[in-house]
């Protein structure tokens, strides 16, 4: 990487693909939340290979204050930096050490504190001193941004709530930046500074004028104080000097000018805001106020018409205002995984069209490379909800994801080959107004809408096998939902235990995925019909699985816990040794090895125990039904399961499936319970009166075939699903809410009509018959 500055653009200098580390440590109020010990990076050295592997040339790396030396530099341990920087060097990945990230220091300070810029520059000269070679630096992350949060919204400590303590903490960490970066260079003259912040952009209605041109000034208060821009001529001198912080203070930045080499730019799909004086058109939690007006602030891609142009133009905006070189240093977003593949490729096209444009752009870096922890609370709650990155860190080693592969394809300038990146992202879709959309301003009106250039190009779409099932129409549903070609198939369309039907089918829709949810699945019936079921079960398959290996195509199939005789008294993962206890159990347990055989590139997902609110035969509907209705209602008390809520079963297979993941893997949401217990929670967490429910053994509930008392499931490869209890709670929200799109699809498949173009027909299994799995 170069930094040198230029007015020549990008001469000589290709863009180059950077990666990133969420490090936060950020405190709130007595509470500190390592991102490095939630992403288990802290203690797995083997993850700077990891990241090698991926073709980066530079890495935003960690080397922070309150982790390193909290308690003084006499006493600092310099251990973890020492043995990770030196294998970042060895591996040649560049490091810009960052000192100091969304933090407000160890416990002894704060961001108000006139010392903490003293006391963070005394330990960047020590970082420089122990590391010569160190070239590049960002002593403070994101200075704005983390002064709003801690300063003028109360998120993060010292929880200020006023504009005084937003500048202080401002001036403070620019004054830190200046300061750490002259003690840095008093060792290594050619250290350079990395600066970072939020490019945030704000639009509004004509009444929010006044407040959206604020707020565009604002953006720019931490890079303007480092260059020296910030005098009385300065746009927000008044509101500055108005909050009684002496001139001097503001003055001081240009008798000690510290200008980036190079302008750190960070992008989000929050980082565009549209400010609405009518805020009853929003959702309650977007209303507010601002400058005394009562208003909505939303995302501009959740209520804007036309969407905007995205990055390009704002890094036009930093180039024009500043003329320093450029690099994209954060670009993520939390999204299912076709869209964090999308939202990658459409800011690398928006960097590629800025440099074409004459900005000086260096480099796209992706973040996070090990994925982030409860930024949807803006970390101030460990609730445990974790956006997976290029690496997802479920796994009991970083499993590489679909942008593992993509970040390779881009280093090395390959052509990008994953299907899924010809559809567009949510933040474009018509699906993703939060309220009745609002005419585009002009100016942004002529603004091309497409996002990236693969969008409109032909897309080999996802064969679905089970049209009349329960899991296939959920996987067409979310399918539509996620923007993901795709194509539900009946048997008429495709019998996946004729070798020549699967042929004519794969040759007719070319797909790049097949996701089977075909499948016998009367379980009592299965005793006296065993041919069909082991035809439907293991045989078709397996058909099928040879096939999506002749043709290279990604295959997805489902099995079940009752390949398990329940012996056991501990969950079952994907290593245990199947031994079923009835002829259904068998049709699974001998397809999974069938289709392993033929297609060892083929996922296999045990699952079990469905519910879910598109259909009205599962369990725990029927249950709370028959409660509801004062009706009596039989649950097993004596048979523990793992439940599977099918919404959140078919997100993960579906970015499985996009990952290209292969083998075995459990599937089911975390926590095991009885049916009874089940029906029970159910009904706790609904409101419902529980006092008709009958738990009885599994003797007396009349079942033909024999079923394991446990089959409760976990996982070696990765607990991906959320808890039963969270699932439960979206189930109740969802389960009386109407679904036009899922009505529609159901009925296209019940009447045989064209879905969304395409010709289908009804499979001979009736939804009704997944009841009899339970």
């Amino acid at each position: 990487m170069d930094s040198t500055k230029s007015t020549n653009s990008h001469d000589n200098h290709p863009l180059e693909l950077w990666g990133g580390l969420e490090c936060t440590v950020n405190r709130v109020r007595d509470d500190y939340f390592h991102q490095l010990d939630r992403n288990g990076h802290a203690t797995r050295p083997a993850d700077i290979e990891r990241f090698a592997s991926l073709g980066i040339r530079a890495i935003r790396y960690p080397v922070i204050w309150e982790r390193t030396a909290p308690d003084g530099i006499d006493k600092a341990d310099w251990s973890w930096p020492d043995e990770r920087l030196g294998a970042l060097r060895e591996a040649g990945v560049t490091p810009i050490a960052g000192l100091c990230h969304h933090g407000s220091g160890p416990r002894h300070t704060s961001l108000v504190d006139p010392a903490f810029a003293e006391q963070l520059a005394e330990y960047a000269g020590a970082v420089a001193a122990r590391y010569p070679w160190i070239e590049y630096y960002t002593p403070v992350n994101e200075p704005c941004t983390t002064a709003r949060f801690a300063g003028l919204y109360g998120v993060w400590y010292p929880h200020g709530r006023d504009d005084r303590t937003f500048i202080e903490a401002l001036l403070i960490q620019c004054r830190a930046v200046v300061l750490a970066m002259r003690a840095i260079r008093a060792v290594n003259p050619n250290a350079k500074l990395v600066q970072t912040d939020d490019l945030g952009k704000t639009y509004s209605t004509p009444e929010l004028a006044k407040v959206a041109e604020f707020y565009n000034e604002r953006r720019w208060l931490a890079w303007d104080l480092l260059c020296g821009m910030v005098g009385p001529e300065h746009a927000l001198w008044g509101y500055l000097t108005n909050t009684g912080i002496p001139e001097a203070d503001f003055l001081w930045f240009r008798e000690n000018p510290c200008p980036p080499d190079l302008i750190g730019v960070n992008y989000y799909v929050t980082s565009e805001r549209w400010l609405d004086h009518r805020p009853e058109r929003y959702p309650q939690h977007h209303r507010g106020v601002a400058d005394g007006i009562p208003c909505a602030d939303i995302e501009a891609s959740r209520a804007l018409a036309t969407p905007t142009a995205g990055i390009a133009p704002l890094l036009s905006e930093v180039w024009d205002r500043y003329r320093i070189p450029l690099a994209i240093t954060e670009a993520h977003i939390d999204a299912n995984r076709e869209d964090q593949l999308r939202w990658l490729l459409e800011i690398w096209e928006a960097a590629k069209e800025s440099r074409d444009n004459g900005v000086d752009l260096r480099a796209v870096t992706v973040w996070s490379l090990l994925g982030s922890f409860d930024w949807n609370s803006l970390v101030t709650q460990n609730r445990g909800y974790y956006e997976p990155g290029p690496f997802d860190v479920r796994s009991p080693e970083p499993r590489p994801t679909a942008l593992a592969r993509m970040m390779r394809e881009l280093s090395s300038g390959s052509p990008l080959s994953h299907p899924v990146l010809r559809g567009q992202g949510w933040w474009r879709r018509p699906g993703r107004f939060l309220c009745p959309p609002v005419a585009t301003p002009a100016a942004l009106t002529s603004i091309t809408a497409d996002g990236h250039t693969l969008v409109g190009t032909a897309s080999r779409p996802i064969l679905i096998t089970g049209a009349s099932g329960t899991l296939g129409r959920a996987f067409a549903h979310l399918c539509r939902k996620r923007n993901l070609a795709f194509r539900l198939l009946s048997r008429h369309d495709m019998d996946i235990t004729d070798v020549d039907s699967v042929e004519r089918a794969l040759a007719e829709h070319q797909p790049w995925a097949v996701i089977n949810t075909a499948g016998y699945v009367r379980v009592d019936d299965a005793e006296n019909d065993v041919e069909r079921c082991m035809r439907e079960n293991a045989i078709g398959p397996a058909v099928l699985a040879a096939a999506c290996a002749r043709h290279g195509i990604q295959l997805t199939t489902f099995s079940s816990d009752l390949v398990f005789d329940g012996a056991r008294d501990t969950p079952y993962v994907e290593s245990s040794a199947v031994a079923p206890l009835n002829v259904y159990g068998r049709s699974k347990a001998e397809a999974e090895q069938r289709v392993l055989d033929k297609h060892p590139g083929a996922l296999v997902v045990r699952t079990s125990a469905f519910f879910g609110p598109w259909d009205k035969h599962n369990f725990v509907t029927l249950a709370l039904g028959a409660l509801e209705r004062g009706e009596a209602f039989t649950a097993a008390s004596d048979m523990r399961v793992s439940p599977t809520y099918v919404p959140d079963l078919v997100h993960v297979c579906l970015d499985l499936t996009i990952d290209g993941e292969s083998g075995i893997w459990h599937l089911a949401n975390a926590g095991s319970v009885t049916w009874a217990e089940l029906a029970l929670k159910a009904a706790q967490a609904a409101g419902v009166d529980a006092s008709r429910l009958e738990a009885k053994p599994a003797a007396e509930c009349g079942f033909s075939a024999a079923r394991p008392a446990y089959t409760a499931m976990s996982s070696e490869r990765g607990i991906l699903l959320p808890s039963l209890d969270n699932a439960l709670a979206r189930y109740l929200e969802l389960r009386n809410q109407a679904d036009p799109e899922m009505e529609e699809l159901i009925k296209a498949m019940e009447t045989r009509q064209p879905l969304a173009g395409e010709q289908r027909q009804m499979e001979e299994t009736p939804p009704e018959a997944f009841q009899a799995r339970l």
